[in-house]
């Protein structure tokens, strides 16, 4: 399996392209990165160095990989944070591309643009871009619950208004959602949970809440989530093993008081998941 994946990228510590390639190399996928910036690190450390590439650059790598007569052989393209549109529009341009060459691909958008305490983090137009463009381009999206609400103006507060505010986002073109770090009515305190859903139906995951807030965790969960959709063909399939994964990374980095994702320490999790976690139903 081939997968293109056009993402920011760190030098140290584990963002974008820095979480979703290896995880996805380690369970067996050749991946294609594109990155759309090089920094030292993540921003979260309020200082960082490097630079922000254009749609250009995206666009060259795109002809050269194109050149080299393998686009019909790539299954997916993944996408994550968006500096800017015009960035956004080349990674549009590139899957494009890509389902020319071969239209059995998948594109999978993780509509990166806030989250519940920090609000949008994005910059202006991004959420415009993604809801008006990205998203309805897009086969699965994979978004919080922030992103969810911002991209449906759907508040969510009750696994009703969860399964409203997906059929609503599906109706605007993907075919598979898979939300995280859902928290409704129905979820205990000690708690959370992920949703997915698809024209087979929806299903929750619900795992033990981990007090830790790292950056990077959702570009894994959507690397995950895509590649084990791309090989099971089934939504609630993908959910479980790409939770199970994630909460096993997540409670190993925890645990050793990590501020960086364990990605290279804790990467067993990736193939054999400590935890397991069956879907319900919803």
């Amino acid at each position: 399996m081939n997968i293109l994946s056009i993402q920011s990228h760190v030098a140290y510590g584990h963002v974008g392209n820095a979480s979703a390639v290896f995880p996805m190399q380690r369970l067996g996928v050749e991946v294609w990165p594109i990155h759309t910036v090089q920094f030292s690190n993540h921003t979260g450390y309020g200082a960082w160095k490097g630079r922000v590439f254009d749609g250009g650059m995206i666009d060259e790598v795109m002809e050269g990989i194109a050149e080299r007569g393998v686009l019909p052989s790539c299954d997916g393209v993944l996408s994550g944070y968006m500096g800017s549109a015009d960035v956004g529009h080349a990674i549009l341009s590139a899957v494009e591309r890509v389902r020319a060459a071969n239209p059995k691909a998948l594109y999978c958008c993780d509509p990166v643009s806030g989250d519940v305490g920090r609000g949008i983090f994005v910059r202006p137009g991004i959420p415009e871009f993604m809801r008006e463009q990205a998203v309805p381009a897009a086969d699965i999206v994979t978004p919080n619950q922030f992103e969810l609400e911002l991209l449906t103006d759907i508040e969510v507060k009750t696994i009703a208004d969860a399964h409203r505010a997906i059929e609503a986002l599906r109706d605007t073109g993907p075919k598979v959602v898979m939300v995280t770090s859902l928290s409704t009515n129905e979820t205990p305190d000690d708690a959370i949970d992920m949703m997915a859903s698809d024209a087979k139906g929806a299903w929750r995951v619900r795992t033990p809440k981990l007090d830790v807030s790292l950056n990077g965790a959702g570009d894994a969960i959507a690397a995950l989530f895509f590649t084990h959709y791309l090989r099971e063909g089934s939504a609630a399939a993908a959910l479980a093993k790409a939770s199970a994964s994630v909460y096993g990374l997540l409670k190993r980095t925890k645990e050793a008081g990590s501020r960086e994702i364990l990605m290279v320490a804790a990467q067993d999790e990736f193939v054999t998941p400590s935890h397991q976690f069956v879907p319900e139903a919803i």
